[in-house]
């Protein structure tokens, strides 16, 4: 038994539906309890650490870590990312 042109169109048009409707319920959540030491999420600024001094054998570096706003997330949450300055300086 043959089947005609609109019933093949209705099947497409099913299947079609079917998809949409499948990929739309599935919403993905996103996770943001990673442990990244170097990005946050949160609408509040993180607070940059006073600079440091580390010997490094013969010289010292001193470091300096400052936040920067990097962004947004999908559901308009702020990303801050974390910049680390380094120089060297004479040991204490």
């Amino acid at each position: 038994m043959p089947i005609d042109a609109m019933t093949v169109r209705f099947i497409l048009l099913a299947g079609v539906v079917a998809l949409t409707a499948a990929c739309a319920s599935n919403t993905i959540v996103p996770n943001y309890s990673a442990s990244n030491p170097n990005m946050k999420v949160g609408n509040e600024r993180p607070e940059d650490t006073e600079d440091t001094i580390e010997n490094a054998g013969s010289f010292c570096l001193q470091i300096n870590e400052k936040w920067h706003k990097d962004g947004k997330t999908p559901d308009d949450k702020a990303l801050w990312s974390k910049d680390t300055f380094r120089k060297v300086v004479p040991c204490p």
